[in-house]
């Protein structure tokens, strides 16, 4: 797939998901208002939120797209990770206050409110959000896209949250139609609480995954080890005594620096030899995964590698 191409797939995701926040957004303070929910509000400004954050997640991948320049030597993918790590303290956030505010209503003795419509609710966004969510990650597992990939957790777990009320306000139905009716006004604070800690090590994945790559860090060791195999394998007619391989990830850019310590049997006739070894180890790398971004130098004394 050519860049245009991928940018433009990528783009079409985002809108569509931002498209689909705005619908759920409506759905949940619509419903929220009918049947007097803690927990439908709190999913509604979830949504709210997510709607917010995807139009920042629209202009930053406009931006991501653009090449390096005067400012930013590197490119504007940095920003990817930056975006995602607000986003999910935004979310992080929320929790705590509907965690604070679901405390209170049960120490209050609970809210009452209107099940069956609750139930309805839940039913219609549990399947719009799985649905939007499926769609996000095929869409983020085609294009290699982390924007879209988070988009698709942060709709997972709005499914998860809107799965909760539906469970929960099923419970609180027959409960409401049973001896044991006092009860029912504890479902929605205790529901608010079970969602968020539910939800809670989703945003926090995203964080610790965030700050990973904007300290630099490099990926997942399954990942690098990956590459290291593929680089070698990429290299198996040069010779050479040892290839030092340094790897980080910035948004939709892995990064590689590669000092491949030449042997003394190693020899070329003029630079651009080494210049078709780099073009076809790159090339057999971006055929694996097209977001990579490589930088080969050839090296005979092994202190220059470290």
């Amino acid at each position: 797939m050519n860049d245009k191409l991928h940018v433009h797939s990528e783009r079409r995701a985002l809108t569509f998901a931002l498209y689909g926040v705005v619908f759920f957004v409506a759905l949940a303070l619509g419903f929220a208002l009918l049947t007097n929910s803690d927990a439908i509000l709190f999913d509604g400004i979830y949504s709210l939120i997510a709607f917010c954050v995807a139009l920042l997640t629209l202009r930053v991948a406009k931006l991501a797209e653009r090449p390096d320049d005067d400012r930013f030597h590197f490119g504007y993918t940095a920003m990817e990770p930056t975006l995602n790590l607000f986003k999910a303290l935004f979310v992080l956030v929320a929790c705590v206050y509907a965690v604070t505010e679901a405390a209170k209503r049960l120490l209050a003795g609970g809210n009452e409110a209107e099940y069956g419509l609750a139930v309805l609710y839940g039913l219609l966004a549990t399947l719009g959000c799985f649905a939007v969510a499926a769609l996000m990650y095929r869409s983020s597992q085609l294009h290699r896209s982390d924007l879209v990939a988070v988009e698709s957790k942060t709709w997972f777990v709005d499914g998860l949250l809107s799965a909760a009320v539906l469970l929960g306000f099923s419970l609180a139905w027959w409960l409401e139609q049973s001896p044991w009716s006092r009860y029912a006004p504890l479902v929605d604070p205790l529901l608010l609480i079970a969602i968020v800690l539910c939800a809670l090590p989703i945003p926090l994945g995203i964080l610790r995954d965030s700050l990973r790559e904007i300290v630099n860090m490099a990926p997942p060791g399954p990942l690098v080890k990956e590459i290291e195999r593929r680089l070698l394998a990429s290299l198996a007619a040069v010779d050479y005594d040892h290839v030092e391989l340094r790897v980080t990830k910035r948004g939709r850019n892995t990064y590689m620096l590669v000092h491949v310590v030449v042997s003394e049997a190693f020899s070329i006739r003029t630079v651009a030899e080494l210049d078709a070894i780099r073009r076809a180890s790159e090339a057999e790398l971006v055929a694996w995964n097209p977001q990579i971004v490589m930088d080969m130098l050839f090296v005979r004394d092994e202190k220059l590698a470290w």
